[in-house]
């Protein structure tokens, strides 16, 4: 694991699952990590420091401006940014209303331009990283989630483009996405369709082997998402950016 004293890490989506794991593995490290999330005293929680928690709207620009700005006052610097903020819709495209549509599309989508503006912004001239949380259903789609593959693929090229552009600027910016097929997160276990299974099933291991076993892959734990993001975001992946890791144990294959 990377050495992490004395940097300066924005995680969003703090308050559970990968993002959790996420700030967790970044403060063992060493990092001083400013945990985010809609939910605060979630945040708070999971990052263990009330001075280290903050309230962000992914969708809301002067909401970024608020934290990124306050965190560069504070510590001089931002060094790396992990946007893990992402939410779902499951229902077939004939059943998706627009509202659940644009709620998808602006936080998963809309949020990330938005985090990797401002981190930019701030980034400029001390260099950083910028790591995103994809989806392999980006990569091969999801019937019955057609706004979830959408916007995730759509932050595939957000993060092609955006390395390209630092790049061709000379900016020792880096910016890469990893992307997951199932993990045990609150975004599976809070759907009514998974409650469902663990009331038939009797157990939530039960209901994630029944889910694999229909072909959405094998679920992991946030932690082993925490370990990829870790790699592309330390020293030992200085060479590589604008990569889309897959952390899917072959599914997309």
């Amino acid at each position: 694991m990377t050495d992490w004293a004395g940097r300066i890490a924005l995680v969003t989506g703090a308050a559970s699952g990968i993002g959790a794991a996420v700030a967790a593995r970044l403060t063992a490290a060493g990092a001083t990590v400013i945990g985010a999330d809609l939910n605060e005293s979630g945040a708070r929680t999971a990052t263990g420091d009330a001075h280290r928690a903050v309230g962000l709207d992914v969708r809301d620009e002067s909401s970024w401006l608020r934290v990124v700005d306050g965190i560069v006052s504070a510590h001089g610097r931002l060094d790396l940014l992990v946007n893990c903020v992402g939410v779902a819709a499951g229902s077939p495209i004939t059943e998706t209303t627009i509202e659940e549509w644009r709620l998808v599309l602006s936080t998963n989508l809309d949020g990330a331009f938005l985090g990797t503006k401002h981190a930019i912004r701030a980034m400029k001239t001390t260099g950083g990283a910028i790591t995103h949380i994809g989806s392999a259903s980006g990569i091969r789609a999801a019937a019955g989630a057609a706004a979830y593959s959408a916007s995730k693929a759509g932050l595939a090229m957000l993060v092609r483009a955006a390395a390209k552009e630092c790049r061709d600027a000379g900016l020792k910016i880096r910016i890469n996405l990893v992307s997951p097929a199932g993990v045990k997160t609150p975004m599976w276990s809070s759907t009514p369709f998974f409650q469902n299974l663990v009331r038939n099933l009797g157990t939530e291991e039960a209901a994630y082997a029944s889910m694999a076993g229909a072909g959405g892959g094998r679920f992991i734990d946030p932690d082993a998402v925490a370990q990829a993001v870790c790699f592309l975001a330390g020293p030992g992946a200085e060479h590589i950016t604008g990569v889309e890791l897959p952390v899917d144990a072959g599914y997309i294959l």
